[in-house]
C-alpha cells in the first residue's frame, strides 16, 4: 500500500505552516518503509493530483479553520471536507478541496484523509508556531 504523508501550508504565516513542520519533524525523527512518502507540500496546486491518484492513502497535515477551540485536532475522511464550506479559507485550502472534487470525479483517488488542526493566527507575517500550537503540536503529530 503506497501511502503519502503531505505537510500543507505556509511557514511565513505563524500556525499556516503547522503541516509543514509536522512533516519535516516526522521525516527527521523517523524511519518509514519504502511504501510511505513525506512530502513537504507547502502549496502544492494542481500537484495534490497526483499524491490522489497515484497513492492508495494520503494524509494531509493542515490546519482546519472551523469554529472550534484552537488546538482541536481533527482526523476528518475527503468526503467530510468536502461538506466543510467554512475550512476554504486559505489559498492552499481552496487548493486541497478543488483537487479533492476534480479527482472524485476521476476513476481512481487515494483513501485521503486531513489531519487537522484548529489555528489561533494565520495572518500573521511571522515564521513559527504560536504558543498554543506548540503545546499541541507532539498530540498533533502523533494522530498522523
Amino acid at each position: 500500500m503506497k501511502i503519502a504523508i503531505v505537510g500543507a501550508g505556509t511557514i511565513i504565516f505563524q500556525d499556516e505552516g503547522v503541516g509543514v513542520y509536522a512533516a519535516r519533524y516526522l521525516e527527521s525523527n523517523y524511519d518509514f518503509i519504502d511504501d510511505v512518502t513525506l512530502v513537504d507540500g507547502g502549496v502544492l496546486g494542481f500537484k495534490l493530483m497526483t499524491y490522489y491518484q497515484d497513492y492508495d492513502k494520503v494524509l494531509i497535515l493542515d490546519t482546519i479553520t472551523i469554529d472550534d477551540e484552537v488546538g482541536s485536532i481533527y482526523n476528518l475522511p475527503a468526503e467530510e471536507l468536502l461538506g466543510l464550506g467554512s475550512y476554504k479559507q486559505t489559498a492552499h485550502e481552496v487548493e486541497i478541496v478543488e483537487m479533492l472534487e476534480i479527482c472524485s470525479l476521476l476513476e481512481k483517488m487515494a483513501d485521503v484523509h486531513i489531519i487537522g488542526i484548529v489555528p489561533e493566527d494565520i495572518q500573521s507575517v511571522n515564521v513559527g508556531l504560536t504558543d498554543t500550537l506548540k503545546a499541541k503540536f507532539d498530540t498533533f503529530v502523533n494522530t498522523a
